[in-house]
């Protein structure tokens, strides 16, 4: 049975990680849930550790098991590391490596596939600091599950809203499965509309959104 470790950080949306656990134990799962300090103003450990059985870390001197260094066992033994909803802080801090509390210790330890899950205001995912921690933890293979658009917690309107559960439980499997039948390989894809031309002025083009390409590079960093 794979072990996710369940990141869950300090959004409105942390409410919505109860429900991700238990769709993970469904598929499959032993869930180890790790809450941040911003986490526990919104849901307490004690829901999780009812909901997974496990113990749950939430400071970076945790250690359920005496004389073990939880954020190295913990790393060590996980198929997976999701984390779910991931507030800009958290993100910003993956991205430059730094490792000031138990979750983004054990992400800095953690060497298997990582899933993020992005939730807040429109505002601070457009910022060009928050874009540019994404595209790193992309580079990097870090799944990125987009947020959606709609009406946010603020009560302002615009993407930021976490990603449906199913979505995000579809992409943990996929990423709790990839394999390594491109490790090595630099793999180059074109992607978006293309033109061809009918004369120096005219040419035939398409709507091409580039998402394809997008799927397929992700794809092609899933099998390493």
């Amino acid at each position: 049975m794979p072990t996710v470790v369940l990141g869950i950080t300090g959004s409105v949306a942390a409410y919505r990680a109860a429900d991700l656990a238990r769709d993970l134990m469904r598929a499959g799962f032993t869930v180890r849930a790790c809450l941040t300090e911003g986490a526990q103003e919104f849901v307490q450990p004690a829901l999780f550790e009812a909901l997974t059985g496990q113990p749950v870390l939430q400071s970076a001197f945790d250690e359920p098991e005496p004389g073990r260094m939880a954020h190295i066992d913990w790393a060590r033994q996980a198929d997976l590391l999701l984390i779910a909803p991931a507030t800009a802080h958290t993100l910003n801090r993956l991205a430059a490596g730094i490792a000031d509390d138990m979750l983004t210790t054990i992400a800095l330890v953690y060497d298997g596939p990582v899933v993020v899950a992005p939730a807040m205001n429109p505002s601070m995912l457009a910022h060009p600091a928050t874009q540019a921690s994404l595209q790193t933890l992309q580079e990097r293979g870090v799944v990125v599950v987009d947020p959606v658009g709609g009406l946010v917690a603020c009560g302002e309107e615009g993407q930021g809203k976490l990603a449906a559960n199913e979505t995000i439980l579809q992409t943990a499997l996929a990423a709790a499965q990839q394999g390594k039948a491109l490790a090595g390989q630099r793999v180059l894809i074109t992607s978006g509309p293309t033109q061809e031309a009918i004369d120096d002025v005219r040419y035939l083009s398409n709507r091409s959104s580039g998402r394809m390409g997008a799927a397929l590079a992700q794809a092609a960093l899933m099998q390493g």
